[in-house]
């Protein structure tokens, strides 16, 4: 059903473009801006890992440094029929995790200082699995594709505000365009964020049903998710980017009390109700 929604939401989000683009009548404006935030998001997905790993000072983990992370990822690795990700450590007491990379063979967990002191074995495994079904799930590629189509969106939402900025006046103007630009400046950069968002909260309940099936314990993750909410709210991550936000196993920003409906995570309760649905099934 998540797989069947994230397909769903992509058509949905590039149509939305193909709209835009009929709006503007341009072709060539919108290929322009279609090659630009194409070659920006490739980038984004060839040195994403490195790029989000200096930003947090994530740092290589030896395992003599964190011996259950190592065993925990070994024997999931094993279990799935995947490459071994590398291990980082994010030197901060906030309690969160995230993977990276272009793919199974180029993946990186990474967890904070604060969720190793937080969890126990039996919880950082629930976590570390839905780690590991974000790499097998590829959800790298699917957000770099999303964010692609999206960034396209943003773009010709800033031409269609300059447009009416300093474009044409009176006959040039007429008002089918008037409420074309409209639509285009306002309400299709908002449409294109809500689809992101919910895309990213698709794959994260995809994530938390493949990272169950991994473990045959959901209520591993489920308990987890009930301490990092509230670890969350207690230490949450000062320094955390808003766009890197999605990557998180539960939002970097939940102590600052964000709608859940623009959130880029789906809501614990209803997380921990799925997880609890799994039991005795997986």
């Amino acid at each position: 059903m998540n797989i069947f929604k994230t397909t769903v939401l992509l058509v949905a989000l590039t149509l939305l473009l193909v709209f835009i683009g009929n709006l503007l009548g341009g072709r060539s404006g919108m290929m322009y801006a279609f090659v630009f935030a194409l070659i920006m998001n490739f980038g984004s997905y060839w040195f994403s890992d490195k790029i989000v790993l200096f930003m947090y000072k994530a740092q290589p983990a030896k395992e003599e440094e964190v011996p259950a992370v190592y065993r925990i990822v070994r024997n999931l690795s094993a279990k799935t029929n995947m490459p071994m990700p590398k291990i980082y450590i994010i030197p901060t007491p906030a309690p969160n995790a995230f993977a990276t990379g272009r793919g199974p063979n180029h993946a990186v967990v990474a967890v904070t200082d604060g969720i190793l002191r937080l969890l126990n074995e039996s919880e950082l495994e629930g976590v570390l699995a839905h780690e590991m079904a974000h790499v097998k799930h590829r959800d790298i590629l699917i957000s770099t594709i999303v964010a692609t189509i999206a960034g396209v969106i943003y773009m010709l939402a800033n031409m269609a505000r300059w447009s009416m900025m300093f474009g044409g006046r009176g006959r040039e103007r007429n008002n089918t365009n008037i409420i074309a630009l409209i639509v285009i400046a306002i309400v299709a950069p908002i449409a294109a964020m809500l689809i992101q968002l919910a895309i990213s909260r698709s794959r994260e309940y995809d994530a938390d049903e493949g990272g169950a099936h991994f473990t045959h314990n959901p209520m591993g993750l489920a308990n987890a998710l009930k301490k990092l909410q509230l670890g969350a709210q207690q230490v949450p991550m000062q320094d955390a980017n808003p766009t890197t936000a999605h990557m998180f196993i539960v939002n970097p920003f939940t102590g600052k009390n964000l709608m859940s409906f623009f959130s880029t995570h789906p809501p614990i309760e209803k997380r921990i109700a799925r997880l609890e649905a799994l039991v005795g099934k997986v």
